[in-house]
């Protein structure tokens, strides 16, 4: 076995240095011989703190350049939030492990004052609620239409900061991030099915690495989780059946019972007054084509109109 370090790419944000530094734990447990480092990687979305995710170029903002420094050897290693990793896979890149999905879900966070368990119900006529995502507000517009969806960018902290500061009178964030942060005092609702579903991926890591690196793959399998990455493969298969970026209106909910694998999905307008269901169960060895299957059956009720308008 190789004694060289073990490299991982990673964003330079908070967020983004626990996540990386949670697999680095993973990885000197499972091979206390071999050092790993972590080398920060600057992304175009890190960058510009002020363009929206869309006028940036939406897919890939945020993982693009750290798989570059996977595939141009100054890295070994990427991890990402698998929420923000495209479907179509990088040329010379594998996804080789997904370890031990956390909380999926999203969460409401209102202001300091707020009443720390107040919901969406509470929420005051056309309050103004932070969030960037197509997905979070269909979904919020389909419960809500009064609600006044505003553009926010920056890290966790950042926006906290902005909503305790009065630009908001509440923010939409994903559960795993703030729990990751310490920050889960700051959550005042968890959106929980059938009031919100969350994105593909959401609260996994997602591990990449060279597709010829056999040694660290093989060494990244023992840290995934299997139940996981069947959950994570009926997702992503969905998603990329659809045709949709990571950026759709298009939210999930996978459950395991033995082994058996449950995917729920919707399909929504961006102003969220069509919504489309679709639920499915199989095996989990056969995670890839249950998402294909939903998929199909969404398509069949009309989701690429909503899902690309115009087409």
């Amino acid at each position: 076995m190789s004694s060289s370090p073990i490299r991982i790419a990673t964003r330079a944000s908070r967020l983004a240095l626990w996540q990386a530094n949670h697999v680095a734990k993973l990885l000197r447990k499972a091979a206390p011989d071999r050092a790993v480092e972590i080398v920060h990687i600057s992304t175009a979305g890190d960058r510009d703190k002020t363009e929206s995710l869309a006028g940036l170029g939406g897919q890939g903002i945020f993982t693009r350049e750290v798989q570059h420094a996977v595939l141009d050897g100054r890295t070994d290693l990427a991890v990402h939030s698998l929420k923000d990793l495209p479907t179509e896979p990088a040329g010379g890149l594998v996804l080789a492990a997904v370890p031990k999905r956390t909380a999926m879900f999203d969460v409401l966070v209102l202001p300091q004052h707020a009443d720390a368990q107040s919901g969406l119900d509470s929420l005051p006529e056309a309050a103004r609620v932070g969030t960037g995502s197509p997905r979070r507000q269909a979904q919020l517009l389909h419960l809500r239409d009064d609600l006044q969806l505003l553009e926010v960018r920056g890290n966790v902290e950042t926006r906290i900061k902005k909503l305790d500061a009065g630009q908001y009178d509440a923010l939409v964030l994903a559960e795993a991030g703030l729990r990751r942060l310490g920050l889960q005092s700051r959550i005042s609702a968890v959106l929980r099915p059938p009031t919100m579903y969350p994105a593909v991926g959401q609260g996994a890591l997602g591990l990449e690495c060279r597709t010829e690196d056999e040694e660290l793959r093989s060494l990244l399998q023992r840290i995934g989780d299997p139940i996981t990455q069947s959950a994570i493969t009926a997702e992503r298969s969905l998603l990329a059946a659809l045709r949709a970026g990571c950026h759709a209106p298009v939210g999930v909910e996978t459950t395991v019972a033995g082994d058996q694998l449950t995917l729920e999905a919707v399909v929504l307008s961006s102003d969220g007054r069509e919504r489309l269901t679709a639920t499915g169960t199989l095996a989990a060895f056969q995670a890839e084509m249950l998402g294909k299957q939903l998929a199909a059956d969404l398509q069949r009720q009309g989701a690429a109109v909503l899902i690309n308008p115009g087409t």
